[in-house]
């Protein structure tokens, strides 16, 4: 595997600094740490040579000399500058993360029912050390993924959340993660347990203060429990110049249902490694995105569905608006395993274009090895109708509410599978706000 070895070195010194500090790490959490560390070493930044990575350079990422957040001061945050990065109300569970560091102060930990457990991933490793050692660093594959490696090098804290089994929670619980410092590294972790039988929702809320280079390592893992409900959002709004890297790998075992929603707006560079991995029968994934770009940003989408069990089915749902000199990248992978029969997957990509000087790289894959299956794909890509355009024209509207009109409405398959109205009506705001200026000539898709 070719790779980008220069900067390696900078997040060397830095491990080793972290193994020489005060950090009092249990020995499994310690020895983990240094053996993806070294994997981290071993390959390195990828580059356009490698295939996952073909399309998405990641040389100004490598040459940035970042540091961790721990050795910056963050910003000191009033609450109402917590509240109104915020998306849900101040009654919702939250957990609030600066600069990937835990903000006891800004956190809101109401008692949950069921004996639900939401705190900080440090303080479960002491509460529940058992359960975070199962868990933790065990889904997402830090031994194939670079990024999973960096971020279990340097894992010291991050958000936890078991919910036990037969426990249902109402209100959406929010983790609120806050980008502040320029030039810092900041890697939130988020380890997510559902028990058998349970069923809440959970939302992550990216938010950038600042609009200078930040670097942002995301990684969740959420294990779904055998008839478990887990609904999962994410809207990432980082700041102009930031790099995003979010790896979210979720393990679902039998009669489970997990559905995650990801809606797009910031940074220079976002990147999603997403895998859902059926392990037990009668499982049922829904995964949608959404993403609007302008300038030049960049947005790569990584998708994985895993039918390693019979009878499982999977829905996905991902389109892209696209203005100025954006790129969006979308591999879309679905495997379905020797024996995995009865398994039923769809996949769709969509993306409107609303300039010439945009561009979309597509690649839905299905890698199929039984023989007792439904599985099908699609991706389409154009601009706005002409006809459509002159339709709304001859009723009233003028040029810019007419593009705007068809723009949300190519969007609106996704934000209407949102079943949590703050998330809702936060979206269609945002894009009201965002696609008031429309550009197109072509079939849209």
């Amino acid at each position: 595997m070719t790779s980008i070895g220069a900067g390696t070195d900078r997040y060397l010194a830095e491990f080793e600094s972290l193994e020489r500090g005060a950090d009092r790490a249990p020995a499994w959490l310690a020895a983990l740490r240094r053996e993806a560390m070294a994997r981290f070493a071993e390959r390195g930044f990828p580059t356009t040579r490698d295939e996952d990575w073909r399309y998405t350079n990641l040389g100004p990422l490598a040459a940035t000399p970042f540091r961790a957040a721990g050795a910056v001061a963050s910003l000191n945050l009033s609450s109402e500058t917590v509240d109104r990065a915020a998306i849900g109300p101040s009654a919702w569970p939250r957990l609030v993360f600066v600069d990937g560091r835990y903000a006891p102060e800004h956190s809101s930990r109401q008692r949950l029912p069921g004996g639900a457990c939401l705190s900080s991933l440090a303080e479960a490793m002491t509460t529940d050390p058992e359960l975070v050692q199962r868990h933790l660093a065990r889904h997402a594959h830090w031994d194939a993924d670079v990024f999973a490696a960096l971020s279990t090098a340097f894992v010291q804290d991050g958000a936890f959340l078991h919910i036990p089994a037969e426990t249902a929670i109402t209100a959406p619980i929010e983790l609120l993660l806050l980008t502040t410092v320029p030039g810092a590294l900041a890697q939130p972790r988020i380890l997510v347990v559902a028990g058998p039988h349970s069923r809440f929702t959970v939302v992550e809320r990216y938010v950038g203060l600042t609009d200078d280079t930040c670097f942002v390592n995301a990684v969740t893992e959420m294990v779904v429990g055998p008839g478990a409900s887990v609904d999962h959002y994410v809207l990432q709004e980082q700041g102009a110049s930031t790099f995003h890297m979010a790896t979210i790998h979720a393990a679902l075992e039998r009669d489970s249902a997990f559905s995650t929603c990801e809606a797009t707006f910031g940074a220079r560079l976002a990147r999603t490694t997403l895998t859902v991995r059926f392990g037990g029968e009668g499982g049922r994934g829904s995964l949608a995105g959404l993403y609007v770009t302008s300038g030049r940003q960049h947005v790569d989408h990584h998708v994985t569905v895993d039918h390693a069990v019979p009878r499982c089915s999977s829905r996905q749902l991902y389109k892209g608006v696209l203005d100025g000199s954006a790129r969006a990248v979308f591999n879309g992978r679905v495997i379905v395993r020797p024996d995995a029969q009865k398994t039923d997957a769809s996949q769709t990509n969509k993306h409107l274009l609303l300039s010439d000087g945009v561009e979309v790289d597509s690649k839905p894959q299905l890698e199929i090895f039984a023989d007792d299956v439904k599985c099908t794909h699609g991706a389409a890509e154009g601009q706005l109708a002409p006809e459509a355009i002159f339709y709304l024209r001859s009723r009233g509207l003028d040029d810019t509410a007419a593009r705007r009109l068809l723009t949300l409405g190519f969007v609106r398959e996704v934000v209407d599978r949102i079943t949590v109205e703050p998330i809702r009506s936060y979206l269609d705001r945002t894009l009201e706000a965002r696609l008031g200026t429309e550009r197109g000539s072509k079939e849209m898709p």
